[in-house]
């Protein structure tokens, strides 16, 4: 192996081990070491696509990274992933337009038997300000502030029907540039006041 395949293997392990610890704790923000790929994809979520897909792992692109086709070369060449026109056919649906987010239900929200056959959403932001909810649960001591821009409007909503599927529904990874946060469906929230 080459020593840019090894940087690239040990990028890859690295980001993989830094959103497996923000799914441990979610709302921690963790900065990755951000992969160069076509605008608008963040950094971060080109790292973490080059980490956690392969030739298996359908993804579906939202119509604004859709609509760049450099992004899906990108990933074919990168990963050997396949595109998916079915969201509940992803197995990582990647969102560069917070705006338009589709609601969690179009998405695989996977089964009773199997709740990992769900859909985990990676969605670009501008920042981790503004917007702001209060989480709790698995991994949060007792509560913790998250804030990020831009979101839908009824945000908090949308997680708390997620929360209510459990064990089903849709994992989130936010991403803004570098900085990522995991946001599993186990958690509960409520908007600050």
């Amino acid at each position: 192996m080459t020593a840019h395949g090894l940087d690239s293997a040990f990028a890859s392990q690295a980001a993989f081990r830094a959103v497996m610890k923000c799914f441990a704790r979610p709302g921690e923000i963790r900065t990755l070491d951000g992969v160069a790929a076509p605008a608008p994809m963040a950094p971060a979520t080109a790292a973490l696509i080059r980490s956690l897909a392969d030739y298996e792992t359908p993804i579906w692109l939202d119509p604004s990274l859709s609509g760049v086709p450099a992004i899906g070369e990108w990933i074919r060449f990168q990963t050997g992933a396949p595109l998916v026109n079915g969201m509940r056919d992803a197995a990582f649906a990647l969102i560069g337009n917070p705006s338009d987010l589709p609601e969690f239900s179009e998405f695989a929200l996977g089964t009773e038997e199997y709740p990992d056959r769900s859909t985990t959403l990676i969605m670009q932001i501008e920042r981790f300000a503004g917007y702001a909810i209060t989480i709790e649960g698995p991994g949060i001591k007792t509560a913790r502030r998250l804030a990020a821009e831009p979101l839908p409007d009824d945000f908090a909503t949308r997680l708390t029907a997620n929360r209510e599927l459990f064990p089903r529904g849709i994992d989130l990874v936010l991403v803004a540039g570098e900085q990522v946060m995991a946001l599993p469906r186990s958690i509960r929230v409520s908007l600050e006041a």
